[in-house]
């Protein structure tokens, strides 16, 4: 795989708490050189992002109900209308992991789909926090976000107890099959662990770590 392919891969990311303005200018600026497909950022940064990375292919990705979801349906609902209207292309949201482990999948699911059907058409992946599952709830997760109509399952928000795994990733690829996306965040920080998930299913990466990571194919 070549350096452009792999950052065609890439949700280059900025999600910490205290990223100042500078950091925000850097990212934007390192996904307009090394041409990644999107930045994933907080969605107070929305705007000034999409005005850093005017003229480019880079797309503005951003997430809601974060990190924990276990805001009130409405509120993420609220959330991706404004984060649309503001300019997201694409928004990652975070499923009510303890609905989940309660069985009560018809909260699971109304909860994405309010978030789909917020985004009218912007494209949505459903973080599951693979860390705080068993496979079995990894299964169903994977399932109640495909009859929502999202278009990935994502497997971490980067801030819980553990990032992804190519075993997740995999089980991940088989539960969805070929029409969804898988997409891979958290604890990714060298080209080995990139191409390990991308091997294992994964059609797009989250990283911070994106320009040490595309920079080792020049090694």
């Amino acid at each position: 795989m070549d350096k452009i392919t792999l950052a065609r891969h890439i949700d280059h990311t900025l999600l910490k708490p205290d990223a100042v303005e500078a950091e925000l200018v850097k990212l934007c600026e390192e996904a307009r050189e090394h041409k990644f497909f999107s930045v994933c950022i907080n969605p107070c940064n929305i705007e000034k992002a999409k005005a850093l990375l005017e003229g480019t292919d880079t797309k503005i990705c951003t997430v809601v109900g974060f990190p924990l979801g276990q805001m009130t349906t409405e509120a993420k609902s609220f959330e991706t209308n404004e984060a649309v209207l503001l300019g997201a292309e694409e928004v990652d949201m975070v499923i009510n992991v303890g609905k989940l482990k309660d069985k009560d999948y018809e909260y699971v699911l109304e909860d994405i789909r309010a978030v789909v059907l917020a985004a009218k058409g912007v494209l949505t992946k459903v973080i599951i926090e693979t860390c705080l599952l068993t496979d079995e709830e990894k299964v169903k997760a994977c399932e109640l976000a495909k009859d929502a109509g999202a278009d990935y399952v994502k497997t971490s928000t980067g801030f819980s107890k553990g990032g992804a795994t190519k075993e997740d990733i995999a089980l991940m690829r088989k539960t969805v099959g070929p029409e969804m996306g898988v997409k891979a965040s958290g604890g990714i920080r060298t080209l080995e662990d990139a191409m390990g998930m991308i091997e294992n299913g994964a059609t797009r990466l989250g990283l911070s770590a994106s320009v040490s990571i595309v920079n080792e194919l020049e090694q």
